[in-house]
């Protein structure tokens, strides 16, 4: 693989983390004001699921990076 490739799919790999991080806060947010003070405490199964599958995102391109980086380490890229 070359260098530049190599950096693309690094890059690629973080900005992956970096979106399904900005995800997980957004559905937590919008999760949270369900609660109250501004919310009923009953929180609906929409908001429940965007922030399941937003974490699971998260969980994936973590390992992903991690998978990348213990590449980088092994001195295999």
């Amino acid at each position: 693989m070359d260098h530049e490739k190599a950096r693309a799919e690094e890059t690629a790999a973080m900005e992956r983390v970096v979106t399904a991080t900005k995800r997980v806060q957004a559905a937590f947010a919008s999760l949270q004001s369900q609660f109250p003070p501004a919310g009923s405490g009953q929180p609906s199964q929409f908001a429940l699921q965007t922030f399941d599958a937003a974490l699971q995102e998260l969980e994936d391109a973590q390992a992903a990076f991690d998978e990348l980086l213990g590449d980088l380490l092994d001195g295999n890229r």
